[in-house]
């Protein structure tokens, strides 16, 4: 179960759940039940709004299974953030060209892992960037302009 490509959609999901699942709840995100798309490599972290909003943190994963084709091709995942009120956005790309941090190699960043270790680690990584930019612009609390 170490490999990238032995990783279910299935196992990411508890691995999600262990790496950001009680900050998620902290701030009052719940896992949508929804396994049908957990299947696909979607997990969505669904929060009610005080203004009738629904706010959403989407993790979308991609699996390369044993196959010829995929030898050594890293298995990878990316954060869209999204709310009812229209605003959606990619993770790496508000943090990387409306905040301007260059944590992130590009603003069309994929978290990639070739085994257990690597998907804790990216994990871990943007959910303290979700932690620290998604949710409060989800919220409305902090905007890119007020940054620069």
């Amino acid at each position: 179960m170490a490999d990238g490509s032995h990783i279910t959609p299935d196992y990411f999901r508890t691995i999600l759940v262990t790496v950001v699942g009680q900050a998620y709840a902290a701030a009052g995100y719940e896992l949508e039940e929804r396994p049908v798309q957990w299947a696909g490599g979607r997990f969505r972290f669904l929060k009610k709004m005080n203004n009738d909003l629904t706010a959403v943190i989407e993790y979308q994963l991609l699996t390369y299974v044993d196959s010829e084709w995929a030898v050594g091709q890293p298995s990878r995942f990316k954060v869209t953030l999204i709310c009812t009120d229209g605003r959606r956005r990619d993770l790496s790309a508000l943090v990387v060209e409306d905040f301007g941090v260059a944590i992130l190699p590009s603003a069309t960043h994929w978290w990639t892992f070739q085994n257990l270790d690597e998907l804790g680690k990216a994990l871990a990584e943007a959910g303290h960037l979700v932690v620290g930019y998604g949710i409060p612009w989800l919220a409305g609390d902090l905007k890119p302009d007020e940054t620069q």
